[in-house]
């Protein structure tokens, strides 16, 4: 899918903080809309209506719910109104789902809905919510991401901040909460989802950390629809729209926020998804298993398992590898020693280790375990390198690994380009056979590959050869 300049500089950008783990989301209402909850406006429709306003005549939303509190003796009524709207239980988005999927560890909210948690838990994720101060003096054991829900959570209405007068009084409350965010916007990368830029809480923030940084903020995204004609706009209201749509793009860049002007909010699960396809290509999946490795001896095969895996790390890639016999220890010796000689350079975090599991636990066979792992090993991954491929059977035979062959299929499935090196032989000659056959079904878009995949079966390359022609695959995948 072809995106606009800045959206593509975006994604550029975005995908090397992911890998740096310099991300955090803030999703605003609108996030939360687009799966059927209400925002400010309809949420205070009905309250606006019990003191006898209009909310579409009201700007100043927060002053309208003091307004409500004021006339009724307390927020009761309004507690009860986030219940009925938020209670009742909706799917996540696809923009929830394929964030969920990222490895981002920090989202800040001012949505009282449990959408960011439910996507997350449904990726397997360990949530820490944190909705009231006394949360963040604790951290929940193992856990892989923190939700901040600065403005309350729907199983606690009494609590929400809703009224002027709460949020006048935030800085002093919630001042944890403000330092918590504070951090956050100094250290990450934020992309606001669904925000209106109108809570005057952010504004606080953000106006500190541009007074404190100037010139030295850290530069955040987010998305902003641009302005259409309305059937009911003259020329000159459509054109005062956009004036003041680009004044708002222009104020935003004060506070180092930079403005993603997208044509439909359908055009934002598109960025995301892409986002999410370009991280994952970083990610390099070896699949292999070796009883016998034919022409090639022991030795020079575990040489070139070692040097393979150490330069897809040297050129900064990540590895995923599920310890495969006679090939997953001289994988993960090849990383780590890529690791180890430039430490300064290349992280630990590059290796993905997932040996397979070698007991039935939990009433569960070995084969069933063995394919819930190796999905969710593969879906970590952008690309497939297919090396050997044999074990022996009952019998003492040497035959085909069906697992290699399994997890050919699963990548297949799950999008991911696959890499046979036919020149090791066995499954993986299989495999090579397969795709030349059929370049289009498993190189669509990605034509300039196929060349080299030919070149790779053949039996006369060197190693070094093999292992320059895999990584320069890798490379012309992710230009």
């Amino acid at each position: 899918m072809a995106f606009n300049r800045d959206i593509e500089a975006f994604i550029k950008s975005f995908v090397k903080d992911l890998a740096e783990n310099n991300v955090a989301i803030f999703a605003g209402a609108g996030m939360s809309r687009e799966v059927g909850y209400v925002d400010w406006q309809e949420l205070l429709r009905d309250i606006a209506d019990e003191v006898g306003l209009k909310v579409e005549k009201e700007h100043d939303l927060i002053s309208l719910a003091q307004y409500h509190a004021n006339e009724r003796g307390g927020k009761a009524g309004l507690t009860r109104k986030i219940l009925e709207e938020f209670s009742e239980q909706a799917e996540p988005s696809k923009s929830h789902k394929i964030l969920a999927r990222l490895p981002i560890t920090s989202y800040w909210t001012t949505n009282y809905d449990t959408l960011i948690e439910d996507s997350l838990k449904e990726a397997l994720k360990v949530v820490d919510v944190k909705h009231q101060v006394r949360q963040l003096a604790n951290t929940r054991p193992k856990r892989d991401v923190v939700v901040y829900k600065m403005h309350g959570d729907v199983h606690h209405p009494s609590d929400a901040i809703l009224t002027k007068e709460q949020y006048e009084s935030y800085f002093k409350t919630h001042e944890h909460f403000i330092v918590a965010l504070e951090g956050d916007l100094v250290s990450k990368t934020f992309l606001f989802i669904g925000f209106s830029f109108t809570d005057p809480n952010l504004d606080y923030v953000l106006s500190r950390l541009r007074i404190r940084f100037g010139e030295d903020k850290r530069q955040h995204y987010c998305f902003i629809k641009t302005e259409t004609k309305l059937d009911e706009d003259d020329d000159e209201i459509f054109s005062y729209k956009k004036r003041k749509q680009q004044l708002r793009v222009n104020d935003l860049k004060n506070y180092g926020i930079k403005a993603l002007l997208i044509d439909e909010y359908s055009d934002i699960p598109n960025i995301l998804r892409e986002i999410e396809s370009r991280f994952k290509k970083k990610t390099i999946f070896i699949s292999g298993s070796a009883e016998d490795y034919g022409y090639w001896d022991k030795d020079n095969s575990q040489s070139f398992i070692h040097s393979l895996s150490k330069a897809v790390v040297s050129s900064n890639y990540r590895v995923v590898n599920g310890f495969g016999w006679g090939v997953g220890s001289a994988v993960i010796n090849g990383a780590l020693e890529a690791v180890y000689e430039k430490p300064n350079k290349y992280s630990e975090d590059q290796l993905i280790m997932k040996p397979f599991p070698q007991y039935e636990t939990g009433g569960k066979k070995l084969p069933e375990l063995w394919e819930e792992y190796r999905q969710k090993m593969i879906a970590l991954a952008g690309v497939a390198i297919f090396i050997f491929g044999n074990k022996k059977d009952a019998s003492g035979n040497v035959v085909l690994a069906n697992g290699v062959r399994r997890e050919f299929d699963i990548a297949v499935s799950q999008g991911v380009i696959p890499i046979p090196v036919a020149a090791t032989g066995y499954m993986s000659e299989e495999l090579s056979k397969e795709v030349i056959s059929d370049v289009d079904r498993y190189y669509g878009g990605c034509d300039s590959v196929v060349p080299l995949i030919k070149e790779l079966a053949s039996e006369k390359l060197e190693p070094n050869d093999i292992i320059q022609k895999v990584v320069k695959i890798i490379d012309m995948i992710n230009k």
